[in-house]
């Protein structure tokens, strides 16, 4: 499917990063409820049915859309809260939904027609015969695409299907099989699929040792840091581990995504909508990436050259380093 202008799509993790958001040129801005129905459900962020409601108007009232994650999935005899946020984001205007689970896309095409339906990356849906499905099904007017994709994929993909497409360019990096996260799980007892938490903050501690700080999670030691090296956030996917007799990262390095340079080819391969991902991060983060890309879209579109925005956007990766990620992938 070929796109128009691509719509730039920005993380809003709190009403004032979704304002924030809306002043640095979001086209629309995606955000979630307080409770286990989103994939980042930390202590701080997100929104009350009161806030998003006056989050919808004024992000309306400045041209942008609010897309609603509910985006986890419903555990067995307990679907009533996915339910719930549901009819909650369609009641306060929401242009959208994001879901995967299968249960809340059927409540949502039954009973409130007038909201889109986007499949959310969790259900990891990359073939045209598992978009046709929930197309034919439910009515998903867009996916957003796992992120194993190179644009040749991607061009091949969008050609084969008449649903919408989203991409990531900017931001974290997660294991890449997209709803399949247990990790977590195993060493926390809660996942980001299920209960919204990667890495719970009250399961993480940073622990001086003798030349070196140890960030654990759940008494796993997960990396260790020299003195003065940035420390980050300890995720098992992006630990180090012992493995054929060497220390390494073996699932993820810890980087940031940043296809700021793919954006034209991102638009030749049919992509509809571009996602930054940081809902649980600050104002700064949000006003400065949103800014940059708004900026390089804006070039694209008008036929200009891409904007250079990787050094732009250097402080605002994981560890100051960044990847092109699967789109530029070279071992297939």
């Amino acid at each position: 499917m070929t796109s128009g202008r691509m719509e730039l799509v920005c993380p809003a993790g709190t009403p004032a990063t979704l304002r924030a958001a809306v002043q640095a040129g979001a086209d629309a801005v995606y955000c979630g409820f307080r409770d286990e129905t989103n994939a980042r459900n930390f202590p701080g962020l997100n929104f009350s049915g009161e806030e998003l409601a006056e989050g919808v108007r004024f992000a309306h009232d400045h041209g942008s859309k609010v897309l609603v994650a509910i985006n986890t999935f419903a555990r067995v005899n307990d679907v009533g809260l996915w339910i719930k946020a549901a009819d909650t984001a369609a009641e306060c205007g929401a242009n959208a939904i994001i879901a995967a689970d299968i249960a809340i896309l059927d409540h949502v095409a039954k009973n409130h027609k007038q909201v889109r339906l986007h499949l959310s990356v969790q259900a990891a849906a990359a073939t045209p015969e598992a978009i046709e499905f929930y197309a034919k099904s439910f009515g998903v007017r867009r996916v957003v695409l796992p992120r194993v994709l190179s644009v040749q994929e991607i061009a091949a993909l969008n050609r084969a299907i008449d649903v919408e497409t989203e991409a990531f360019v900017f931001g974290g990096l997660c294991v890449m099989i997209e709803g399949r996260c247990y990790l977590s799980s195993y060493a926390t007892g809660k996942s980001p699929n299920l209960n919204g938490v990667c890495s719970p903050p009250e399961m993480v501690s940073y622990d001086d040792e003798p030349n070196s700080t140890a960030a654990r999670l759940s008494g796993f030691t997960i990396d260790r840091y020299e003195p003065g090296e940035p420390v980050g956030y300890p995720t098992l996917c992006k630990g180090k581990f012992k493995a054929g007799g060497k220390t390494s990262y073996l699932f993820e390095d810890p980087v940031s995504l940043n296809a700021g340079g793919m954006i034209a080819g991102l638009k030749a391969a049919g992509v509809t909508a571009l996602k930054i991902e940081g809902r649980q991060r600050g104002k700064g983060y949000v006003t400065e990436v949103v800014r940059a890309f708004r900026k390089a879209v804006d070039a694209v579109e008008q036929g200009g050259d891409a904007i250079e925005i990787d050094r732009i956007l250097a402080g605002q990766s994981e560890g100051s380093r960044q990847t092109t990620g699967a789109y530029s992938k070279k071992w297939r």
